[in-house]
């Protein structure tokens, strides 16, 4: 079997590349006021109601957390505060990667151009990408996009400003709620998902699993 050579690599960054820490900054924040079967539900539902609220007209992603964690705070019991989602908000910029990152992005980057198409502010997700460890051709934001994923407006943005089809590319997820259900419905037949353990396997939506970045480059025959 040939091995499929894209003319881009496309990516989610937060989860599959940085390390995407909303679970433990939930935790700094109301640990003290949850055991841990209730910190666990929270943040369930803190995961559960980022998700709702992307779904509708773009917002800027503040907005997102902020009114996500009000919500999942009224569901649970537990005080709100506009400067608990001010500081969960300010924190994104300070993530990096998972330890795998780097070394195996840049391996990859020396042959295929690298892309992102991100959940994200403009203003916020250059600091995370300058921590990725490899060059990108493009990053692409949901504010650029004035869409968040899922939905096809983010994928099909990317592929415009990319003046490619979904034949041509090999689009990189940890989630197949947020990229390869979408990704998949789109046409885009070659994917790999990134098995970070926060979503199970779903083969339906025929894709290539590794366990990280490092085993990315054997999948396109580097």
């Amino acid at each position: 079997m040939t091995t499929f050579h894209p003319k881009y690599i496309t990516f989610d960054c937060y989860g599959t590349l940085t390390n995407f820490q909303m679970a433990e900054a939930a935790r700094d924040l109301y640990s003290e006021q949850l055991d841990e079967p209730r910190m666990a539900e929270f943040i369930k539902n803190f995961a559960a109601y980022r998700l709702d609220e992307i779904l509708g007209d773009w917002k800027p992603y503040a907005e997102v957390v902020h009114n996500s964690l009000e919500r999942t705070c009224k569901r649970n019991g537990i005080k709100f505060r506009d400067e608990a989602a001010r500081m969960v908000y300010e924190r994104v910029p300070t993530w990096g990667p998972h330890p795998d990152v780097p070394a195996g992005l840049a391996k990859v980057a020396k042959e295929i151009p690298l892309v992102i198409l991100s959940n994200a502010m403009n203003s916020q997700i250059m600091s995370n990408v300058e921590k990725l460890g490899a060059p990108f051709h493009k990053v692409y934001t949901a504010e650029q996009a004035q869409a968040y994923k899922p939905r096809f407006k983010a994928f099909e943005y990317m592929l415009d400003m990319l003046g490619c089809g979904p034949e041509d590319i090999l689009h990189c997820s940890s989630s197949f709620r947020y990229d390869l259900m979408s990704a998949h419905d789109l046409g885009i037949k070659n994917k790999v998902w990134v098995n970070r353990g926060h979503e199970p396997a779903n083969p339906y939506y025929g894709y290539t699993e590794i366990a990280n970045i490092s085993e990315l480059p054997g999948v396109v025959g580097l």
